[in-house]
C-alpha cells in the first residue's frame, strides 16, 4: 500500500465535477478505476488499406485530405474525402468546432480510428478520431480501450486515471499461490493489464465474448469477493444470541389433529428443516421459497407455534393489506381454537383498535402478530419476540427488514423469509449464499392445471361473450386490467415485482393513476355489456374496508365478476374463481403474469386463464407469453425469467441494497461460481488475511452488506 501513498491517490487530485461524473460509474475510490473494465477495443495497431474495411469494423486508417467541405443539407456537417493507394473513405463531422477545416485542409496527411459503416457513397466513418500523419510515426504496442463513461467524461480522460491507477497502486494477489496453481487461475496483475492493453494479436472473440483466461481471473475474482461477504455474514449472524424455541409439541400436535387435510411431503421436510433451526441458540436466516398455491402459509403457522409453544412471540408480516389480511383470516381461524390470541396490525386499523393491539402485544398477552409495514414501526413493542416471518421478502428493503427484526428486545429473533416467486438455483447459489433455503416443490392433492391460451385484442368482443357465458352458468371470473404508461413492449419487468427503485416513484405513480383509470373504464364497460351479472371493482387507490367488502363479497359467491388492478397479485384465495382474463398481458412480466393465474385453480373445478394481447408484440412479449402458455412449472418459469431479465431486475436488488455483479453471468460461469463457492468456504476456515485483502480490494467498505 506504500506506492498508493507516495502518490497521494489517483482521485484525490481530481477537481470535485470530475469525481462526481466518476460516481456515476461506480467510481468512488481508486481502486475502483482497476476494475472499470473495457466494453471493447479498438485494433490501433495496424493500418488498414481503404478499400479492406468492412461494415462494423472498428479500424484505423491513414490517407490524404482530397475534400474538405462545409455542407448545409440536410443538416450541417463538415465533409471530408480521405484516400490512399487502394481507395477512398468520407468522414463526417456533426458537430464542427472552430480550425477544424484548417486541420483537415486538402493535402493533410491523417491518421484516423473509428467504426465503420456502410454509407451511400462507399465506406464512411461518422466522428472518427484523426490526427497528422507523420512520417514513420509509431503504432500502439496495444490494442485501445473502449471505456463504459457518461456525458462530459471523455475516454482520454478515463483511459489517463484508468492508467495512473495501474501504474500507482498494488496489484499484489490477495489470494495464496497455491491455491491459484490448484484452480488454474492467472495472476491478478497479469490479468488486470491484459484487459486493460490487451497486447497485438490478442483474440478479440474471446475478449468480446470475456472468455478469456484474464476475464475468467477477473470474474472468479468478482464471485469470490460476493461469496465471501455473504457467507461472512451468515457467520456473523450465527454468534448473535437468538431463543432456543423447542416448545413442548402440545400445541403442534392439538393443530395436526385439527386439520382438515395431511401436509404434503415437502411441506412435512420443510416444516422439520425451520423446526430444527429454530431449537438453535443463535438466529436462523431461512428462506422458504414455493410455487403459488404450494401452501408456504401452514408452514409459517407450524413455525409460529413453536415459537409460542416456547413462550415466545412469533410476527408475519406481508407487503400488501389484502395478503396480509388473508393471512390474518386464515390463521385466526386455524389458532384462534386452540388459544392462541391474534393480533392484527395495518393501517386501516382505527387508533382505539390499534392501541389495544399494540398494548397486548407489549404485556405478551397476544401471542401471534399478522399485518403490513405497521408491524415494525416506532409505537409496536413486544414482550418477547421470537420468531419474525416476512413474506414476500423481496418487497421489503433492508432498513424494513432490519427495524422488524430489532424488536427482539436484545436477543435477535428467528427469522423465516417466504417468496412465491421460485429462485433458480445459480442465483440462490451467488446471491442467497448467507442464507438456508428450504423448496417446497410439491402442491397439495386435487390441484388441476390451468388451461393457458394466448388470445390477439382483436377477439376482445368474442372473450367477453365466452365470460358472460360462462358467468351465467356459475363461473366466477376476473379480469384484470392492464398496466398503462409503459410503451414499450420489449421492455423487463414493469410491475410492482420488479420492485422498482426510489428513483422511479413518480413514474410508478403516474402508471397506476394511468391503471386506475384502465380498471374504472374497464369496469363501466363491462357492467354495461353484461347488466344480468354482478360485477365488482377493486383497486390499490381504494380504502382497505371497501377493498375487503368487495373481496368478500366475491370470496361468499355474491360477484360473478371481479374488474381489478394488479392488487390481486398475492394473497387473493378464492376456490371458486375458475376464469382469469388478462388485458394487455404483452405488458407484463412472467413472474407477475405467472402469479396473477396462480389466482385461479385453488378449487376442483378445471380452471382457464386468457391472456389477451395488443398486436404488435416484440421479441421478448412473445417470448414471455410463449413461456407462460407452454409451463406451469414456477421454478422453470423463473429460470426463463432470469435469462430475459437478468439478476439486478429479478431480484429487484438495487432496493434489496445488494451490489450487481458487473462481469460473471451466473448462468454460463457456474463452474466459477462453485470454486468460487469451494474457496470461500476454505478462505473464512484458513486465511482471514487474505479474506480482508479480497473484500477490501473488490467492496471497499460495501464488504458487509449483507446484513439481513
Amino acid at each position: 500500500m506504500a506506492k498508493q501513498a507516495a502518490s497521494g491517490g489517483v482521485l484525490s487530485g481530481t477537481p470535485a465535477a470530475l469525481r462526481g461524473k466518476l460516481a456515476k460509474l461506480g467510481i468512488t475510490r481508486d481502486a475502483d478505476l482497476l476494475t472499470h473494465l473495457p466494453l471493447r477495443y479498438l485494433d490501433e495497431t495496424r493500418l488498414t488499406p481503404i478499400a479492406e474495411l468492412e461494415d462494423g469494423m472498428l479500424a484505423v486508417a491513414e490517407g490524404e485530405v482530397t475534400l474538405c467541405q462545409l455542407q448545409f443539407k440536410p443538416r450541417k456537417m463538415l465533409l471530408v474525402e480521405l484516400k490512399d493507394d487502394s481507395g477512398s473513405l468520407q468522414l463526417r463531422f456533426f458537430h464542427v468546432f472552430a480550425g477544424q477545416q484548417a486541420a483537415l485542409a486538402v493535402g493533410t496527411k491523417i491518421r484516423v480510428s473509428g467504426e465503420v459503416r456502410k454509407g451511400f457513397f462507399g465506406a464512411e466513418m461518422i466522428h472518427p478520431k484523426y490526427r497528422k500523419a507523420r512520417e514513420g510515426m509509431p503504432l500502439p504496442d496495444h490494442l485501445t480501450p473502449i471505456y463504459p463513461t457518461t456525458a462530459g467524461l471523455a475516454q482520454n480522460s478515463l483511459s489517463k486515471l484508468i492508467h495512473q491507477a495501474l501504474d500507482s497502486l498494488p496489484l499484489d494477489d490477495t489470494l495464496p499461490a497455491a491455491l491459484l496453481g490448484k484452480l488454474k487461475l492467472q495472476p491478478f496483475d497479469s490479468s488486470l493489464r491484459t484487459l486493460h492493453h490487451p497486447p497485438p494479436g490478442a483474440p478479440l472473440k474471446q475478449l468480446a465474448e470475456r472468455s478469456h483466461p484474464a476475464w475468467q481471473r477477473l470474474k472468479f475474482d468478482e464471485l469470490l469477493a460476493q461469496q465471501l461477504s455473504l457467507k461472512r455474514a451468515h457467520i456473523r449472524r450465527r454468534a448473535h444470541a437468538a431463543p432456543s424455541l423447542s416448545g413442548t409439541g402440545r400445541l403442534l400436535a392439538a393443530f395436526r389433529a385439527a386439520l382438515p387435510f395431511s401436509l404434503t411431503g415437502a411441506q412435512e421436510r420443510v416444516v422439520s428443516e425451520i423446526s430444527r433451526d429454530l431449537t438453535q441458540s443463535h438466529p436462523m436466516q431461512r428462506l422458504l421459497q414455493g410455487d403459488v398455491g404450494s401452501g408456504k402459509t401452514i408452514v409459517a403457522a407450524f413455525a409460529a407455534l413453536q415459537a409460542i409453544e416456547s413462550g415466545y412471540q412469533a410476527v408475519i408480516m406481508a407487503p400488501t393489506e389484502i395478503l396480509a389480511e388473508q393471512h390474518y383470516l386464515k390463521l385466526s381461524a386455524w389458532l384462534e381454537p386452540l388459544g392462541i390470541k391474534v393480533a392484527w396490525l395495518a393501517a386501516s386499523v382505527k387508533s382505539k383498535a390499534r392501541a389495544a393491539a399494540l398494548e397486548t402485544l407489549k404485556d405478551g398477552s397476544c401471542q401471534l402478530a399478522v399485518g403490513t409495514h405497521a408491524l415494525f414501526q416506532q409505537p409496536v413493542e413486544f414482550a418477547r419476540l421470537g420468531l419474525a416471518v416476512v413474506d414476500e421478502q423481496h418487497r421489503f428493503g433492508v432498513a424494513q427488514r432490519l427495524a422488524l427484526r430489532d424488536k427482539g428486545n436484545g436477543l435477535v429473533p428467528h427469522q423465516l423469509m417466504m417468496s412465491a416467486t421460485p429462485i433458480p438455483r445459480t442465483l440462490s447459489m451467488s446471491y442467497f449464499a448467507d442464507l438456508d433455503v428450504s423448496i417446497i416443490d410439491e402442491l397439495p392433492p386435487g390441484r388441476s392445471p390451468i388451461a393457458t391460451k394466448v388470445v390477439g385484442s382483436s377477439r376482445r368482443d368474442e372473450v367477453i361473450d365466452r365470460l358472460h357465458e360462462a358467468c351465467r352458468n356459475g363461473t366466477q371470473a376476473y379480469w384484470v386490467c392492464p398496466i398503462i404508461g409503459e410503451s414499450d413492449n420489449e421492455q423487463s419487468e414493469v410491475t410492482a415485482q420488479a420492485n422498482m427503485s426510489r428513483a422511479n416513484v413518480k413514474r410508478s405513480g403516474r402508471s397506476q393513476k394511468l391503471e386506475l383509470q384502465a380498471a374504472l373504464s374497464t369496469h363501466e364497460e363491462l357492467t354495461e355489456r353484461m347488466s344480468d351479472l354482478k360485477i365488482g371493482l377493486v383497486h390499490g387507490r381504494m380504502k382497505a374496508e371497501e377493498k375487503a367488502a368487495v373481496m368478500n363479497a366475491f370470496k361468499a359467491g355474491e360477484l360473478h365478476l371481479l374488474v381489478a388492478t394488479t392488487v390481486i397479485e398475492v394473497g387473493v384465495d378464492v376456490p371458486n374463481a375458475s376464469l382469469m382474463i388478462i388485458e394487455h398481458a404483452e405488458r407484463m412480466g412472467l413472474s407477475q403474469l405467472h402469479q396473477l393465474r396462480g389466482r385461479v385453480g385453488r378449487g376442483s373445478k378445471q380452471s382457464s386463464c386468457l391472456l389477451l394481447y395488443q398486436a404488435p408484440l416484440g421479441d421478448i412479449a412473445r417470448q414471455r407469453l410463449k413461456a407462460i402458455q407452454e409451463s406451469q412449472d414456477g421454478f422453470e418459469i423463473a429460470r426463463f425469467d432470469l435469462e430475459l431479465r437478468g439478476p439486478g431486475e429479478f431480484l429487484g436488488a438495487r432496493q434489496s441494497g445488494q451490489p450487481m455483479l458487473r462481469f460473471a453471468d451466473i448462468e454460463h460461469d457456474q463452474k466459477l461460481l462453485q470454486q468460487a463457492s469451494q474457496t470461500a468456504d476454505w478462505l473464512l476456515q484458513h486465511d482471514e488475511q487474505a479474506v480482508e485483502a479480497h473484500l477490501q480490494r473488490w467492496l471497499g467498505s460495501k464488504a458487509d452488506f449483507a446484513t439481513v
